[in-house]
């Protein structure tokens, strides 16, 4: 079951729910404040230690072979 990162617009409360894929987008209300104003967020997360594919998280991110910014 995923993790969702939701945050309230009323309060600008940030908070996670874990609910099945299948009610990912059924309303959800603030915990803090109980309003219905509350947009999903789209979370990121990095594995670290080797995987099956090749590696975990390397902290480059990009198409481009070098690093950094240009």
């Amino acid at each position: 079951m995923p993790i969702y990162e939701y945050q309230c617009k009323d309060c600008n409360s940030r908070f996670d729910l874990l609910r099945p894929m299948r009610a990912s987008d059924e309303d959800v209300k603030c915990k803090d404040c109980g309003g219905s104003n509350v947009t999903k967020l789209l979370s990121m997360f990095a594995s670290s230690g080797g995987s099956s594919y090749g590696g975990g998280y390397t902290g480059g991110g990009g198409c481009s072979p070098s690093s950094g910014f240009s």
